[in-house]
């Protein structure tokens, strides 16, 4: 009898380890990636939908517009919503994305380059952004819990002449 519970208890145990582990290596960074790439398209369209599709609830932005932080899903909904139709970007580049997992958190990094059409049909760089974000697992779903935008050659000030 004791054999036989300590069987059952070492085939749990197996068991246990074999689920933690095959749900870790599971993860994919492009995954990540192409969530983003996704909202991104959506966005240069005039769609902030695609953001707010991958939001968590509890979600913090920045960027260099705002004064301060926003927090939470129905605060970014307000945010965006003036935003509906207004964004046309002809294409953008998302330069070396790089995926740092830790646990049920990523963080993913890259810089966007944002190109409108110009009247003669090239295209014009619009803006140049580094960006920052941090995705969690919830519920089995990866979710941005963060997101930081800041200008990749931001306009400094000229100093003060003396």
């Amino acid at each position: 009898m004791r054999n036989t519970i300590l069987t059952c208890l070492g085939l749990l145990a197996c068991t246990i380890l074999t689920s933690c582990s095959s749900s870790a290596d599971d993860f994919r960074p492009d995954t990540i990636i192409a969530m983003e790439r996704a909202a991104l398209d959506r966005w240069d369209h005039g769609d902030p939908g695609g953001y707010l599709d991958i939001y968590g609830p509890e979600v913090t932005y920045f960027d260099p517009f705002l004064g301060k932080r926003i927090d939470g899903l129905e605060a970014m909904r307000k945010y965006l919503e003036p935003f509906k139709g207004k964004v046309n970007v002809a294409r953008f580049d998302m330069i070396d994305p790089k995926v740092q997992r830790r646990g049920d958190a990523a963080v993913l990094t890259f810089n966007l380059v944002s190109y409108g059409k110009k009247p003669d049909g090239g295209e014009i760089a619009l803006a140049r952004w580094n960006a920052t974000k941090v995705y969690a697992k919830n519920e089995g779903q990866w979710r941005i819990l963060h997101e930081h935008w800041s200008f990749t050659q931001p306009e400094l000030k000229q100093p003060v002449k003396e």
